[in-house]
């Protein structure tokens, strides 16, 4: 059974940082527009994109960097510390107090 292994976050003073394992087979079920034909590896993708193809993970993640010896290895980066943005807040319905 292959699984998209995440490696646990290590950090310098700036960014904290994972890689992502892809299993092999899945690299033939991802689009050809990913590649770098140059390189043989995949370009740097958009959080669209790498959740496109099952990558799951929190918000703020950038995938930054590939490993030309191993496709299937996608490094990702995101600020320490990072917070995401705040949900907009539903709109708070109306009491139904009555006015005098």
């Amino acid at each position: 059974y292959h699984r998209i292994h995440y490696s646990d976050r290590y950090s310098d003073d700036h960014y904290e940082y994972r890689h992502v394992i892809l299993p092999k087979p899945l690299l033939k079920f991802i689009p050809k527009e990913f590649f770098d034909e140059k390189e043989g590896t995949l370009r740097l993708l958009t959080e669209a994109e790498w959740r496109g193809i099952g990558i799951t993970q929190s918000l703020g993640w950038q995938h930054y960097e590939v490993h030309a010896p191993e496709p299937h290895v996608l490094l990702f980066r995101r600020p320490k510390n990072y917070v995401p943005p705040a949900q907009p807040q539903q709109a708070a319905k109306p009491s139904n107090a009555k006015r005098k």
